[in-house]
């Protein structure tokens, strides 16, 4: 059966000054379901991320929400239901564990697919952060920085869950507990667009593989024909 498409970039131009980042790029993203952006470094993953939650302006291009023309202004799309867990965690380093996670607290959303996140739920998955929540963020390790980056990102009670890079800098037993994290978040039925440098991550926990390069994409698939397909990332991703 096939699931509704909750989310779509169509045609998306970004420039950065002179230099153009997004070269009429189109990713789709399905109720339940994740999509993993791959590339080199510069391909434009990022971007893609910050044109759909309104922080990189385009030039061309436009945002469908469930299938209506939406602006791509960053706290419209929070009310609409869509987080943004960015690259280098980004937490408010000055306020405490407890602080971070309310300061983005938002009711729930009509049709999630899952229980509401709230302060204890978030606690719960991470049970780090409970120990911690009267510490200030600044003090937290990488990987409670991370875990707290994307609980805070919960607590705005999304439908769509943008996320950039999360695995970077963090050890590998870490980046195990992270990656476990979004696999049950992406069970719990929420919709996930994930920037992963990893093709191991991505291929395990990915629905659907864009892979950009030089602005535009270069290859759309689901991550089980790519598997079978055998396709030579190499020549996609420089990896050796």
């Amino acid at each position: 059966m096939n699931k509704e498409t909750i989310l779509e970039l169509k045609d998306a131009h970004v420039h950065y000054g002179g230099v153009k980042a997004l070269d009429g790029v189109d990713v789709a993203v399905c109720e339940g379901e994740m999509v993993a952006l791959m590339g080199p470094n510069g391909a434009g993953k990022s971007t893609v991320l910050r044109a759909i939650f309104g922080i990189a302006p385009m030039s061309a291009g436009k945002i469908l929400w469930h299938g209506s023309m939406v602006r791509p202004v960053s706290y419209e799309m929070v009310e609409r239901g869509i987080s943004f867990v960015p690259q280098g965690r980004r937490v408010f380093k000055s306020l405490t564990v407890r602080e971070n996670l309310m300061v983005a607290a938002r009711t729930e959303h009509a049709g999630r697919r899952h229980a509401p996140w709230t302060e204890q739920t978030v606690f719960a998955m991470f049970p780090r952060l409970a120990e911690r929540r009267t510490q200030l963020a600044g003090f937290l390790s990488g990987g409670e920085q991370q875990m707290l980056a994307i609980g805070r990102a919960l607590m705005g009670n999304p439908r769509v869950l943008l996320m950039d890079e999360p695995s970077e800098g963090l050890a590998p037993q870490i980046v195990a507990e992270v990656m476990s994290t979004i696999r049950k978040l992406k069970e719990s039925g929420l919709s996930i667009v994930l920037v992963e440098q990893s093709p191991k991550l991505a291929f395990d926990i990915a629905d659907d593989i864009v892979i950009l390069n030089s602005g535009r994409v270069a290859v759309v698939s689901t991550a089980a024909a790519l598997k079978n397909d055998g396709v030579d990332l190499r020549q996609h991703l420089g990896v050796f």
